[in-house]
């Protein structure tokens, strides 16, 4: 019988001050540990599987406090009872050894509720300032794949040996290893490297907002080059999320954030990030084409347009769904309030949405 799998859903965590727009509108959403608590709570009753931590280790765009993110992932999985956090880790402030035995030990201590999110850099200034070595390009994809492949040997391999060039290992042994299944890797990028590495060593790519159409191209760029692996790599696409009773009303909410934009910020992270993305040899990144208004969620989640009601955003979830996407990572404005919403009034019309056209396939079999 055919049944179709539910896509999943994500939210961001808020770890980060500023909330997830680059704007002085007010935001019911606090990036310290006691509201993200409850937000996880809430998010896990509401029908969200996953949490991704953010990582950031200087100020700037708003963003003035930030939380480590894996102990900040492991504080909210323990207040929590299915929810699986995604930490972020950045390859050259981290080194494999250590992100292993941190991540293995929270596994141990959740159940196997936690995951990773490799985020190979964007931030030179970030780099600079904590005396870290900034690569070109490509090289941060390589060391972000060697980290990889480190990690998963680490937890899968006794007397492990690695001969990279960035990390070497010899016959290391850690333990206690990960519960089976290792924890899931997901991983970021729009670029040639970024794609071609997830090919050989993700479980996840995750992908800037992007219309049904844009993303359908991408997915189907990385799922052939996992094919020539042997591998299957899911696909998240990141949405920020405005539902309201009315279009009208949601639609108003969007132009007061770009309106109360901080402009001065956007235009700084769009400095660093498309000089990141331009280092390409191809000369494009995961923000190549992003305009001022994309960038005032500087993950480009108004393109995913789930703004509306929550029967469109439904049915653009389903859109998003039947381009390739796996899985929706979601930004709100109230998180609290909003992710409660999404929860009572959006994943109950997916979930219809996709049951009824299980039902229409069964029937046709």
């Amino acid at each position: 019988m055919t049944t179709e799998t539910p896509i999943k859903f994500a939210y961001w965590v808020p770890n980060v001050s500023g909330g997830l727009v680059i704007s002085n509108i007010e935001q019911r959403t606090h990036w310290g540990i006691d509201y993200n608590r409850k937000l996880a709570q809430i998010a896990e009753a509401a029908g969200f599987e996953y949490a991704l931590s953010q990582i950031r280790f200087t100020a700037g765009y708003g963003a003035d406090n930030q939380h480590e993110s894996v102990s900040f992932s492991h504080a909210l999985a323990a207040a929590t009872e299915r929810l699986k956090i995604i930490a972020a880790l950045l390859p050259g402030p981290w080194n494999p050894a250590l992100a292993a035995k941190q991540i293995a030990t929270i596994n141990n201590l959740t159940e196997g509720r936690i995951a990773v999110n490799v985020v190979s850099g964007w931030f030179r200034g970030e780099f600079s300032a904590i005396g870290e070595p900034w690569l070109d390009h490509d090289e941060r994809y390589r060391r972000s794949e060697e980290f990889i492949r480190a990690m998963r040997g680490i937890w899968s391999e006794d007397d492990f040996t690695f001969a990279g060039d960035f990390y070497r290992f010899r016959n290391y042994t850690m333990k206690p290893k990960p519960i089976d299944p290792q924890p899931e890797i997901f991983q970021g990028g729009s670029s040639r490297a970024a794609r071609d590495m997830a090919a050989r060593v993700s479980d996840w790519y995750f992908t800037n907002g992007n219309t049904p159409e844009g993303l359908a191209t991408q997915v189907e760029d990385i799922r052939a080059k996992a094919a020539e692996q042997g591998r299957r790599v899911k696909i998240g696409i990141n949405s920020f999320a405005i539902a309201r009773d009315t279009e009208a009303e949601a639609r108003a909410v969007l132009g007061e954030i770009i309106d109360k934009a901080n402009p001065d910020a956007v235009h700084g992270f769009a400095h660093e990030v498309k000089n990141a993305g331009a280092a390409s040899p191809e000369g494009e990144g995961n923000w190549a084409k992003s305009s001022f208004d994309d960038l005032v969620q500087y993950n480009d989640g108004f393109r995913s347009n789930l703004i509306g009601t929550p029967e469109q955003i439904a049915g653009r979830i389903i859109a998003l769904k039947d381009a390739g996407a796996d899985l929706v990572l979601l930004g709100f404005l109230h998180f609290q309030e909003e992710v409660e919403f999404f929860g009572k009034r959006v994943i109950p019309l997916v979930r219809e949405l996709e049951a009824n056209r299980s039902r229409t396939a069964v029937a046709a079999e």
